[in-house]
């Protein structure tokens, strides 16, 4: 399958001036490596990242950008000052972690949606080619027994779900309402594993955390089935989605998910059992669940119709890609021609 699989094109991104929010983060660092090494001039903008260990260090993106400029989206001001100029626009800042919604819930809302809104201000009669606006596979609303496809209603039970989903509208009523605005796009991707991710209460991150802490993991929902893929999948369907966005054949919204579609946590630790060669020990974690849906599947066939884009990894093989990154990093190698090598098999430069 892998030689019929699209792959983002050098040839549309050298040179294009690319405005990447969101690049200390997880998958915006892994982006902005990606872009760099098509021969893209990127500019990030995004808040620090968080103390600690992060992806952004790794993989040292800050050597590979044009500007790294540091603002919150909440700035009005940062903002237009960073948008000017970008011929295509990846929006990927937000407030992306599910239970910092339940303690920050008012935080959540004015990064997401406020930000957001910010940014469409900020880009009307800017002249870009494309913005990609970057939501979840939580923007549904979830009460099917089916993957969800794009038409599917929109929805959100906790605060970080809903605010992506008024994300969702907030990007459809400006492009029904302002003709100065560029293409926009929004990308509904599932849940993204890869190394460099150390956010907080995520699986992967919350194991190898324990891991290194010789501590069993604590899991909130082991029966919970979500759709986990690599985030070079991810970010590969991001900037083709953008292409297409530039040549008039893009759709409005888009999910990028895994072939198997869904996998329970329990059957993602199985895998990363078999990839590392070591048993996981984990325990129910402490205190009330949190209000989230006990099932979520994404359909992507529209991104493969309309794009040319399908996972090159299976789940499996991304946990134990993930693994092995996790188990490379804490050995002390350096991650960053790592991750070149890697995203040269996705962008065959």
């Amino acid at each position: 399958m892998e030689d019929v699989v699209a792959q983002p094109s050098r040839r549309f991104w050298a040179g294009r001036r690319v405005l990447l929010t969101g690049h200390t983060g997880f998958k915006g660092a892994w982006a902005a490596r990606m872009l760099a090494g098509l021969g893209a001039e990127v500019t990030g903008f995004a808040l620090d990242p968080v103390p600690g260990s992060s992806a952004f260090a790794a993989l040292e993106a800050g050597e590979v950008l044009h500007d790294d400029r540091r603002g919150d989206l909440r700035d009005a001001d940062a903002v237009r000052e960073a948008t000017a100029g970008a011929d295509i626009v990846l929006h990927m800042a937000a407030q992306a972690i599910v239970s910092e919604g339940f303690r920050d819930p008012a935080g959540t809302w004015a990064s997401n949606v406020t930000g957001t809104l910010n940014l469409l201000t900020a880009l009307r009669g800017a002249g870009a080619a494309a913005v990609v606006v970057v939501t979840s596979d939580k923007v549904y609303r979830n009460d099917a027994r089916r993957a969800f496809i794009e038409t599917d209603a929109l929805g959100g039970g906790d605060p970080y779900s809903a605010s992506k989903a008024a994300c969702e509208i907030l990007v459809e009523s400006h492009r029904a309402a302002f003709s100065d605005l560029p293409p926009l796009a929004t990308a509904r991707a599932g849940n993204v594993i890869g190394g460099g991710d150390f956010g907080r209460d995520r699986l992967i991150p919350d194991l190898v955390r324990a891991r290194l802490a010789g501590a069993p993991l604590a899991l909130r929902s082991p029966n919970a089935t979500r759709p986990f893929q690599h985030v070079l999948d991810v970010v590969s369907g991001y900037l083709l989605l953008a292409e297409a966005m530039a040549e008039g054949t893009a759709p409005e919204a888009v999910n990028f998910g895994p072939d198997e579609a869904e996998l329970s946590v329990t059957d993602m630790l199985a895998h990363w059992e078999a990839a590392s060669g070591e048993v996981v020990d984990w325990r129910p974690a402490d205190g009330p669940a949190m209000a989230e849906k006990p099932r979520l599947a994404l359909d992507s066939s529209r991104a493969r119709a309309r794009l040319g884009w399908a996972p090159r990894l299976t789940t499996a093989e991304a946990v134990a890609d993930t693994a092995t990154w996790y188990r490379d990093w804490a050995g002390g190698a350096a991650m960053a021609p790592a991750a070149d090598a890697a995203i040269g098999r996705w962008t065959g430069a």
